[in-house]
């Protein structure tokens, strides 16, 4: 009877060894968790990618990944979230190009004013061999870049209606934290205040400053045409993104887990871009549509006045930047 049960009793061991040997890897281990931060709303175009990029990876790596998104600041808001990314309390993020120029000095190219024409001429920089080296640029500051993200063409915002420099001296303009934006503002004879983007609808109520530059995705998700009266189509510069990852996690992954993670990335990134399209496009509609806001077109004439009143920030910020990096750039906005 003993000599039955022992028999039985290593059966059964021999069976489940066996079975756990027969499992793969992904169901004996835990999957890997990866958080993705961001600073806006789920019902952008960065939002939704976020969003699209965690069903891809996860579908790609089945069992293998989880990717929980933290938007609207949830996680770490616009000051914390490099630092948070650094010390791998945060996995993914994607800033705007304006928060890296602390990392790399390079990185401003993107803010300059009136760089680009238009998101596709920006696109087209991103994707040429400078800008992909960008990525790439702040590796040895413990960041890497997997991708560009567009948002689209910044607008400017106010309480009041204008059409040149001239009609906004003196006003309290919110910016991102960048050294260029704040020179920029400085050229049109205004005041420059940097705000979290949390912070920016309560700012503009309380009169804490007067205007503020955006996408129109980024105005009406966060209805801050609410409390603005105007807003002109300046079209003077891009609210893109780089989706970055903490480079020392990020080479440490497992080749296939990389490998699917890069392609749900790419895949995110082309679905991004077609929806940047498409949400600024509509919500411009929606806003015209409210009756409550004024959007004004500019003309040749008056869009001069203010790519002159700018013209000095390139010298500014050209020895930091390069010569032959805002030359790239601009190559790409220039008419064929």
């Amino acid at each position: 009877m003993f000599k039955k049960i022992t028999n039985l009793l290593a059966a059964i061991s021999f069976f489940a060894v066996t079975t756990l040997i027969d499992l793969p890897a992904s169901a004996q281990q835990d999957p890997i968790i990866i958080k993705f931060s961001h600073v806006i709303s789920e019902n952008t175009p960065k939002g939704q990618a976020t969003l699209k990029f965690k069903e891809l990876a996860e579908k790609k790596l089945l069992g293998k990944v989880q990717v929980q998104v933290f938007p609207n600041s949830q996680l770490f808001g616009d000051a914390k979230e490099l630092e948070a990314l650094l010390l791998n309390d945060v996995q993914i993020l994607n800033p705007s190009l304006s928060k890296f120029d602390r990392y790399t000095k390079k990185i401003q190219v993107f803010d300059l004013p009136f760089i680009f024409k238009d998101s596709e001429a920006a696109r087209n920089f991103q994707n040429s061999k400078e800008g992909r080296d960008l990525l790439n640029s702040m590796e040895d500051k413990g960041i890497i870049g997997l991708e560009y993200w567009s948002n689209g063409m910044k607008n400017l915002g106010a309480n009041k209606d204008f059409w040149v420099p001239a009609d906004i001296k003196g006003m309290r303009i919110r910016i991102q934290s960048s050294d260029v934006y704040e020179a920029t503002v400085k050229s049109l004879g205004a005041n420059a205040q940097k705000i979290a983007f949390a912070e920016v609808y309560q700012a503009l109520q309380s009169g804490l400053v007067d205007s503020q530059e955006n996408t129109f995705s980024n105005i009406y998700s966060h209805k801050l045409h609410e409390v603005q009266k105007t807003i002109v189509e300046t079209n003077h510069g891009i609210l893109d993104y780089m989706v970055v990852v903490n480079a020392k996690w990020w080479n440490g992954l497992p080749a296939d887990i990389r490998k699917g993670l890069t392609e749900a990335m790419r895949e995110a990134t082309i679905y991004n871009n077609q929806l940047a399209i498409q949400k600024n496009a509509e919500a411009r509609a929606e806003i015209e549509s409210t009756g409550k806001t004024k959007i004004i077109k500019l003309t040749d004439a008056q869009l001069a006045e203010w790519k002159k009143a700018v013209a000095p920030v390139y010298a500014q910020f050209e020895k930091d930047i390069g010569p032959d990096l805002i030359k790239a750039a601009q190559s790409h906005s220039i008419k064929k």
